[in-house]
This record gives structure tokens, C-alpha cells and sequence, in this order.
């Protein structure tokens, strides 16, 4: 009967990965986005506080955002054989669909109508990533740490108005995390019990 119920949930974790990556435009932060309400919003696997770990970790971690993502989550919710089937289900779309783009790149490449639509796309990919900042930055901003805050405002800063790599200001903060947990003892617990 477990055997049953653990095959439902990786049928159902790949095809979630499956479809986030198939109808996701715009990069590794759009996908964040979807994982969050899906993952977070819908299926309760993991909370706010994971999200924003898998954040983290797929960001400093080398390879694209979506794949790391999907590497963490499928690890958590269902370990080695959940962390392969929600890989499977993040690199398959990708690759059909630009496999079929490069058989024909030259007529895409020409194409004003597909030039325009991709323009559009990008307006709407910005708005997404936005959406993606104001959620998780909200989430940071609740739990009411000045200390986190200071670092989120110095991170923003540092990387759009005096234009300090993010891999200083991401490895920066991973030290920082480091030493306050070494001082404190023990990591900090959020709200939903994750430490």
C-alpha cells in the first residue's frame, strides 16, 4: 500500500515539474515563482522557509536555477527517486522545444511576428520576476530581524547601484549565515518549524 501511495506522489511530482517547465518562460526566477505556489501555496510539501532555502541553494549552486529547483524539492518530498523524476520532468520540455527550435532557427530568427511576441513575452517575464522579489522579500521583512533586513537592502545595492558581482555577494552571505549561526549556537527557527 505504500508502495502505491509513494508511486502516486512521484507520478505527481513529475508531472508537476513536468508542466512547470513546459509553460515557463523567462528563466530559472520565473520557474522559483511557480515552484513556490505550487509546492508551497498548493501541495504543502515544504513551507515558506524551505522555499527560501531551495532559493538560496539553487541559486549558489552551479547549473541552472530550474534544475537545481527541482533537485532540492524532489529530494525533500521523496528522496533519490524524487529528486530523479523531478529532474527528468525539468530537463525533457526544454530540450524537445530547442531541439525543434534549432532544426528550424533560421526562419525563427527572421520572423517579425515571432521577434514581437518574444518582446511581449519579456515585459511579462519582468513582471513575474517582480512578483518573485516582492513574495520573498515580504517573507524576510515579516519575520522582523533588522539584521536580515540590512543584509537584503546591502545585497540590493550592492549589486544594482554599485554593480559588485552576485557570486562576491551571494558567498558573502552564505559567511555571514555561517558565523551567526556559529555565534548563536544553533540555527534560528522560523515560523513553521524548519530550522
Amino acid at each position: 500500500m505504500e508502495q502505491i501511495g509513494k508511486k502516486k506522489l512521484l507520478i505527481r511530482l513529475f508531472l508537476s515539474t513536468l508542466t512547470l517547465s513546459a509553460f515557463t518562460f523567462g528563466g530559472g526566477y520565473v520557474i522559483i515563482t511557480l515552484m513556490k505556489r505550487k509546492f508551497v501555496d498548493d501541495y504543502h510539501w515544504i513551507d515558506e522557509a524551505e522555499m527560501l532555502d531551495l532559493v538560496a541553494i539553487a541559486q549558489s549552486a552551479p547549473g541552472p536555477i530550474a534544475v537545481n529547483g527541482a533537485i532540492v524539492i524532489g529530494y525533500k518530498v521523496a528522496g533519490a527517486a524524487g529528486l530523479l523524476v523531478s529532474v527528468l520532468g525539468t530537463v525533457l520540455p526544454p530540450f524537445f522545444i530547442l531541439s525543434a527550435i534549432s532544426a528550424c532557427y533560421a526562419a525563427f530568427r527572421s520572423n517579425e511576428i515571432v521577434g514581437m511576441v518574444l518582446a511581449g513575452m519579456q515585459a511579462g517575464v519582468g513582471a513575474v520576476i517582480a512578483s518573485v522579489v516582492y513574495d520573498m522579500g515580504k517573507g524576510v521583512i515579516k519575520e522582523k530581524d533588522v539584521f536580515n533586513d540590512i543584509i537584503m537592502a546591502a545585497a540590493f545595492i550592492l549589486t544594482c547601484f554599485l554593480n559588485v558581482n552576485v557570486i562576491v555577494i551571494i558567498l558573502s552571505c552564505g559567511v555571514i549565515g555561517a558565523l551567526r549561526t556559529k555565534i548563536s549556537g544553533r540555527p534560528k527557527k522560523t515560523k513553521g518549524g524548519a530550522a
